[in-house]
């Protein structure tokens, strides 16, 4: 029996979330065209006969500029630590020497497998280019070519890497596919929403508290308050005559019913807390 786990790393947009839920089958990681999406490491357990991996999705990696930068790149350090094998994603038009110095900075103690990603966007003159240049790195074991949006032989995948991890029992029950919690994928939920619905900075000076999580008879009742930093940001998600929030509430509501089966009333509250972004208890309180 083959048990380890594996972590995803890569720059913001790389794919990494796509892949964790390609892989899990599930959609653990909310998804956005728009960069550090991906706040917390979500891990997604993949269990066969042979087999259990434990993959691990992180923060794209940046530079920090708030607290809340720190405890993502805090949760990216995590993940090194804990890891028998990291995944480097790379978006193949991407800029493979950035990536490089990226994957350099991580200091890695474990094998890497270079995955480059989106290989369906380039020619096969490129794509030779990029897995020579991934192939001479120290840290590169060896490349493995995807197209995470269009769809992976899951089983070739992880066949590719399962003899670079370590023997032993499970880690966690067959059953199991994450260590997340239902709320957690709750607020999540509302924020991929928050990054769908709205533009500029109210996506990245935004987040979600799930307040109430409560069984009624026919129906589950979720409160959740949306935390942004200043009162205009509030006006904003709001929009006029309360449209935005009710537009914001119902899309999110329709998305929570569908990961949980069951029908949800979904009840929507905006909280200004300025400068969240830079303050240690608030960061602690809203999860972070």
């Amino acid at each position: 029996m083959k048990a380890g786990f594996v972590s995803i790393f890569g720059k913001p947009n790389a794919g990494k979330s796509t892949l964790l839920n390609a892989l899990i089958g599930e959609k653990l990681a909310i998804i956005s065209k728009k960069v550090q999406t991906t706040r917390h490491r979500i891990k997604g357990i993949l269990t066969e006969k042979n087999y259990q991996v434990v993959f691990s999705d992180t923060p794209g990696i940046i530079e920090p500029k708030y607290k809340l930068h720190e405890k993502m790149m805090q949760e990216v350090k995590d993940a090194l630590e804990d890891g028998d094998l990291a995944l480097l994603l790379v978006d193949i038009k991407d800029d493979w020497k950035e990536c490089d110095r990226v994957f350099e900075s991580l200091k890695l103690k474990v094998p890497a497998v270079v995955v480059l990603n989106k290989i369906d966007l380039v020619d096969t003159g490129k794509l030779k280019e990029a897995v020579q240049f991934f192939s001479e790195k120290k840290y590169c074991k060896k490349v493995i070519n995807i197209s995470a949006l269009s769809g992976i032989n899951k089983k070739k995948f992880i066949s590719s890497f399962l003899d670079l991890l370590p023997e032993g029992e499970p880690f966690y029950n067959n059953d199991e596919i994450t260590d997340r919690n239902t709320r957690f994928f709750v607020s999540e939920m509302i924020r991929e929403k928050i990054y769908e619905l709205y533009e500029e900075e109210i996506p990245y000076q935004t987040t979600v508290l799930v307040t109430e999580f409560k069984e009624k008879r026919a129906l589950l009742k979720i409160s959740a308050a949306i935390i942004v930093q200043r009162e205009t940001q509030k006006g904003i998600l709001l929009g006029e005559k309360g449209s935005g929030i009710k537009k914001l509430g119902s899309e999110a509501r329709k998305e929570i019913e569908k990961f949980l089966g069951q029908k949800v009333f979904l009840e929507l509250f905006v909280k200004v807390k300025e400068k969240w972004r830079d303050n240690e208890n608030y960061l602690k309180e809203y999860g972070y």
